[in-house]
């Protein structure tokens, strides 16, 4: 058994009158979201809930979250963390899981042998920090952390926080899932409470039934064009209705997968037969049982559902019925086109034709269910005499999906098709993918059924055009080759000359045959203090962590400007992955990506950014070593939702590591500003956005006002001209009493260690 069944019979057991204790402080309906937050309150007991009418969207509110997950490119850096907490064990069930490191190039047997050879000193790392503080261990080719969590810990009513932004997966399976930084998953296992601002609650009614080639991907892929990439920020998004009812449990994954496109803290259907079966089916028919018994309480409230625009914040309404398959991007995962609008618009864009490469799978879309849907379109190259178009690339969820598939000969027909099986990790979706190409700097056209597609994020070429859509129409374009086909109207000549049609794909939601696995690849915690972690002193990819120095108290005079950052400046921009992702766990080494994919303001050019103490221009992380080097701090200034993109907790601690004092921006994205705060920084928002205009390339800036930095006050930005010439601008802040706590200690760990 890998999950911990006492923690999720402990929460059944005390739910239903937890629920009671809220609405008798509340006195109206609950939605689910707020159900499940509600229960999860720090210190809260079955008599004795801890229970305030919180404001949502401005209070801020401690949790208690059932458990936590890794990832193993972020986990270095968080057991690097929890390693200095003092803690003998974690306070909560927690796992680590090894599916970013490897890289995808000839496929999963040699792709995988090779990383675990070139990863071994980190892999020993995480398993001996798992082994000593009683964390379970996935190990490399287990799966990608998201499937795996979804297969093996989610829960009806549950919550669990894990450092990677698409830890939302979860909610497919009725669980608040959140993704976190990992100093935020450090403060839960070291057993202290979790933070978070009382989200809004976005309502989404789905009406009717998908059909055809629409598929639940399409789903997020038109709410993505209608909220844009920050319409969910500090809000969960809470789908119902009976089309929610009527989508499998792991279509239901993939939608609240991609809600992190959309900024959302997190998404969440309610508890249906759907999720039931998928627990049965995975080896857990005991929590089924017992969510069973208490599924009134795993939805919202009749009343909500009878009137939501009263209970929710904001409603959208999408009718199943009419859902046209949906292409987004490229270059962002909110530019939504609908497949009968693409074709013109590949043409008025003079976006590349040609597909060169179709990808499926990774933590969005690598269920049964997908990969059926996508062989029954491979069943048909091969009976209709086709010839696939496109090099096609697949990558298994988990290895539990891929051992069925490969036993229901699922796989076999892809590679019949011609498709190649990469190892069950997240590979080109994070830009781990050695691709073949004759120019890495060519533009061309590529297409996934991934989460994100900023520039460079699959393959490093900033050429390369990347769409999203769900696994089928991928499929359908791979075999085709051109961005222009519409699988729905449109056909195809095969090897013999012949016009064919497509017809529609056919899945199957869960294996007749049920689920198998040979090696699931599982380490079952333990705790041995026993055990001794060896970090190398000289080792290029670990590196012990030292406290951030306190903060003065006094204001912070003098800042050079480092960067204004132009436009979209995601955690990608800050903190790069694919090949960077090998240093994850060595601070100063990962700091040589800093900024490096931002773009300059005043050159037009990335990791190209003017040295004011010499008047030359280099790269941003020389230049910030530079100001460091000479006992003088520096500033970022950026645009809006900045920091969207990956909970990667990075791109706010090299920063911090190379003398940054302060971002001020248009606006943050949630997680990347909770980060920001995590690791002692100040985080500003312009008060007049206009201002962002005013911050000239060799101004100094001064933040006046911290010497009574205090939660609602808000603070002045001097600007200090080269010619002489001053200018006050007003900076807003959302810090509260602990948050100014963690900035005056150096870092929330900081304090931690201190109490």
């Amino acid at each position: 058994m890998t999950y911990d069944l006492d923690t999720v019979l402990g929460f059944y057991a005390g739910f239903e009158n937890k629920l009671t204790a809220v609405k008798a402080v509340l006195q109206r309906p609950l939605t689910l979201t707020e159900k499940i937050l509600y229960a999860h309150l720090h210190e809260s007991t079955d008599s004795a809930p801890n229970v305030e009418n919180y404001t949502r969207g401005e209070d801020y509110v401690n949790f208690d979250p059932d458990r936590v997950a890794m990832q193993d490119a972020t986990a270095q850096m968080a057991l690097l963390q929890f390693m200095n907490s003092g803690k003998k064990e974690v306070a909560v069930p927690s796992t680590v899981h090894c599916d970013h490191l490897i890289q995808a190039n000839n496929g999963a047997k040699s792709d995988l042998d090779i990383a675990v050879e070139q990863n071994s000193e980190v892999y020993d790392f995480l398993r001996s920090v798992s082994a000593r503080y009683g964390i379970g261990f996935w190990k490399p080719g287990a799966g990608i952390i998201h499937q795996v969590v979804l297969e093996n810990y989610a829960f009806p009513g549950g919550m669990i926080i894990g450092t990677d932004s698409h830890t939302v997966n979860a909610g497919g399976l009725g669980m608040i899932s959140i993704g976190v930084g990992g100093a935020d998953a450090v403060d839960v296992m070291a057993g202290m409470p979790w933070e978070l601002k009382m989200p809004k609650v976005i309502g989404v009614k789905l009406s009717g039934k998908l059909n055809g080639w629409a598929a639940p991907k399409d789903v997020i892929l038109k709410l993505a064009g209608l909220l844009t990439t920050k319409g969910g920020t500090n809000a969960i998004v809470e789908y119902f209705g009976e089309g929610a009812d009527s989508i499998s449990c792991t279509g239901k994954a993939t939608i609240c997968n991609m809600g992190a496109e959309i900024g959302a803290t997190t998404s969440i259907f309610a508890y249906d037969e759907k999720m039931a079966e998928y627990l049965r089916q995975t080896g857990r028919a005991e929590i089924a049982d017992k969510a069973n018994t208490v599924a009134a309480h795993l939805r919202a409230d009749e009343d909500v559902y009878s009137n939501p625009e009263t209970y929710y914040d904001q409603v959208i309404e999408i009718d199943l019925n009419t859902l046209e398959p949906y292409i987004n991007g490229p270059f962002t995962p909110d530019a939504a086109h609908t497949l009968s609008e693409f074709a013109q618009a590949v043409r008025d864009n003079d976006y590349p034709e040609k597909l060169e490469v179709g990808l499926i799978g990774s933590c969005t879309n690598s269920s049964y269910e997908d990969l059926t849907r996508a062989a029954s379109l491979a069943q048909q190259v091969i009976d209709k005499d086709l010839k696939l178009q496109a090099e096609f690339i697949i990558t298994p969820g988990s290895e539990q999906v891929r051992y069925t598939a490969q036993r229901d000969n699922i796989l076999g027909t892809l590679e019949s098709m011609g498709g190649v099986v990469m190892a069950n990790a997240c590979g080109p979706c994070i830009g781990q993918w050695q691709r073949h190409t004759d120019d890495n700097e060519r533009k061309n056209s590529i297409i996934t059924s991934f989460n994100r597609n900023f520039a460079k994020r699959n393959d490093g070429n900033p050429n390369t055009y990347s769409f999203v859509a769900s696994p089928e129409i991928v499929t359908a374009f791979a075999i085709s080759g051109n961005l222009t086909f519409n699988p729905m109207t449109d056909t195809l000549t095969n090897e013999q000359g012949e016009q064919v049609k497509l017809e529609p794909p056919q899945g199957i939601e869960l294996p007749p045959k049920g689920f198998d696995v040979e090696d699931p690849g599982f380490i079952a915690p333990s705790i041995n203090p026993d055990i001794e972690v060896i970090v190398n002193e000289t080792s290029k990819r670990l590196q012990l962590l030292s406290p951030f120095q306190p903060a003065s108290g006094q204001d912070e005079l003098g800042l050079h400007l480092l960067i204004k950052a132009e436009g979209k400046c995601t955690t990608d921009h800050i903190s790069m992955a694919g090949p960077w992702l090998k240093y994850r766990g060595h601070l100063d080494n990962i700091s040589n990506n800093m900024l490096i994919g931002a773009v300059n303001k005043f050159t037009a050019k990335t990791n190209n950014v003017l040295n004011q103490l010499n008047g030359e221009y280099d790269e941003v992380p020389n230049v910030a070593r530079a100001y460091k080097a000479n006992n003088e701090k520096s500033i970022i200034i950026a645009e809006e939702n900045y920091g969207e993109g990956s909970s990667r907790e990075h791109a706010a601690m090299e920063p911090r590591h190379l003398g940054v004092a302060a971002v001020i921006c248009k606006s943050f994205a949630r997680i990347h500003e909770t980060n920001l705060k995590k690791q002692g920084m100040l985080a500003f928002t312009f008060a007049n956005k206009e201002d962002y205009d005013k911050i000239q390339e060799q101004d100094t800036i001064d933040i006046i006002g911290l010497d009574n930095f205090s939660p609602g006050v808000n603070l002045i930005a001097q600007l200090n001209h080269q010619d002489g010439s001053k200018e006050q601008i007003n900076i807003n802040h959302t810090y509260n009493d602990l948050q100014i706590k963690w900035y005056k200690s150096g870092s929330a760990l900081s304090f931690l260690s201190k109490q």
